[in-house]
């Protein structure tokens, strides 16, 4: 199968001749402290060489439990937040049908997501959806104490007990958790859920190529065999062995170190396919929590082209030049649609007659990269040859290499995220938890002035 391709030229233009090059010690000085272990946060290095070590026993326990819960559900709901639902949801809206929610009994389960907010209105609207439904939850929390997580899950419980009964929900009820504490673990025990293992050594936003991604994935229909397949071979086209003029993780991980340095502070990621949309939304969790830390990190933002070129165009076009684009562009369709004739031809398209939908879309693809390189913008491209699971594992793994790669580069731990606690202990407060008195007053205090 052919692999994702990595185009920089359009960026590498903007800087000054021999960067790239000047980059190549500092990238495989990067590269050998994530093999060896000695950078910081490699307690959490768990994801690097899971691909080509995921245990054939546990795939295989994987693909049961998700036949399973597919017989015995219409619908599926999976509780999580941030790492713990994201990647799920970016593989399966990406491989899925666009309309498959509109057509239920052709493309069951459907596949909700939920413990990703703290909406009432979404949370009294699901659980109106799903009564009378025959549906199962897959709960995906490391502690089980997550707020957005532990409250939804709390709802569809009691709501999948009152529906389904208490044999039948233990049996539609899945925990991926953590292997020995905290309330979802103690919960699943208690009331004999299947669970699976979160590692601890791999954190939430590296962690869709475990259970915590795979399950859901493999409950909607796809192939994760091939998605490891394709995390496996990158991983292998990645490695601290591939010399940097041919690593794609390497290359990239530099380019937009580079940009930062040159005063780039932001990051869109570009996509002219519908369906990555929450690839987007996944990326921006990777690379955000990643290397927003120690007043550092290049801010990752995420625009669906062509819609939001009618919103943020101009902006991108002329507005502050402290921005550059990596843009992934899916080579090959999977369906074709062409332009027809009209006789009147009252909105003048009839030059397009015969054309592909997808080739009007490609032309616009490069008919912006042009346009936004002239308006000073470097623009990076990544090439999937298809949007296939084997495709889609070769992006999560690239990405989550280049990462590890680039957060060191920049001189952060790219693996942990203190600043994350902030907003949940000033909640917590409010919200008169026991144990938060004194920072209850204080922030009181702080609101009142």
């Amino acid at each position: 199968m052919k692999n994702l391709r990595l185009e920089l030229n359009k960026a590498a233009q903007f800087l000054a001749d021999g960067t790239m090059e000047a980059w190549a010690p500092k990238v495989k000085a990067a590269q050998a402290a994530l093999e060896n272990g000695t950078c910081p946060g490699n307690d959490f290095l768990g994801w690097l060489h899971l691909p080509s070590a995921f245990p054939a026993s546990l795939m295989e326990d994987l693909k049961q439990t998700a036949a399973q819960l597919r017989e015995l559900c219409d619908v599926i709901v999976v509780a999580g937040i941030g790492g713990s639902y994201l990647g799920a949801r970016a593989v399966i809206e990406a491989l899925g049908n666009s309309f498959g929610w509109l057509m239920a009994e052709s493309h069951r389960p459907v596949m909700l997501f939920a413990g990703n907010n703290i909406g009432e209105d979404y949370l009294a609207e699901l659980c109106d959806y799903l009564k009378g439904r025959r549906f199962g939850v897959i709960n995906v929390s490391k502690s089980g104490t997550t707020t957005e997580t532990a409250l939804a899950f709390r709802l569809l419980r009691r709501l999948c007990e009152e529906e389904r009964g208490l044999d039948v929900a233990r049996k539609v009820i899945v925990a991926v958790t953590d292997a020995h504490r905290g309330a979802a673990r103690t919960q699943a025990d208690q009331e004999g859920y299947k669970s699976f293992i979160i590692p601890d050594n791999v954190g939430g936003r590296f962690s869709v190529l475990t259970p915590v991604g795979l399950l859901p994935i493999a409950c909607a229909g796809y192939d994760i065999d091939a998605l490891m397949q394709g995390a496996a071979d990158m991983e292998k086209a990645t490695g601290s062995d591939v010399p940097y003029e041919e690593n794609p993780a390497e290359r990239y991980a530099a380019l937009r170190n580079a940009l930062y340095a040159a005063g780039k502070k932001i990051e869109i990621l570009v996509n002219f396919q519908p369906k990555l949309h929450y690839m987007n939304e996944w990326w921006k969790q990777l690379y955000g929590e990643s290397e927003g830390k120690d007043g550092k990190g290049i801010f990752p933002a995420a625009v669906d082209f062509t819609t939001d070129l009618h919103s943020m165009g101009q902006w991108i076009q002329e507005g502050e030049r402290t921005i550059f684009e990596t843009v992934v562009s899916v080579e090959t369709s999977a369906h074709t649609l062409r332009v027809p004739h009209d006789d009147a031809n009252l909105d003048g398209l009839n030059f397009l007659e015969g054309k592909r939908v997808d080739e009007v879309n490609k032309m616009a693809e490069l008919g912006t990269q042009v346009a936004h390189v002239d308006g000073g913008v470097p623009n990076i491209r990544i090439v999937l040859p298809r949007l296939d699971a084997y495709g889609l594992g070769q992006l999560i793994y690239f990405f989550e290499r280049a990462c590890g790669i680039s957060g060191i580069l920049l001189g952060v731990n790219p693996f942990n995220q203190p600043g994350v606690e902030a907003y949940k202990k000033n909640m917590f407060a409010l919200l008169d938890k026991p144990g938060y008195e004194a920072e209850s007053k204080a922030i009181r205090e702080r609101l009142a002035r």
